[in-house]
């Protein structure tokens, strides 16, 4: 395997991960407690705030288009093949 495609599997991997860690956590409890332990209440209510946490979403469905599409390319990918001027 070479060096850049290994790099690009490991991007794949991350966008992956990112995109379901953003798409899934702001709607999640874990999300509420950390941001109820702020103590500036403008800040508190600005993190709990359905758009935020929607534009939050939306840039994890970015990363997870965005590793998809590394992957299909990666895949359907065409290797050069040395042999195809032989017959001329």
């Amino acid at each position: 395997m070479r060096v850049t495609n290994m790099v690009r599997l490991f991007f794949i991997v991350y966008c992956f991960e990112a995109g379901l860690l953003l798409i899934f956590v702001p709607w999640m409890t874990v999300w509420d407690s950390a941001l109820f332990q702020l103590p500036f209440v403008t800040l508190r209510n600005f993190g709990l705030h359905p758009l935020l946490r929607g534009a939050i979403t939306g840039f994890g469905l970015v990363h997870l288009v965005w590793g998809i599409h590394d992957l299909f390319s990666m895949l359907l990918r065409r290797s050069p093949n040395p042999d195809a001027g032989a017959d001329l």
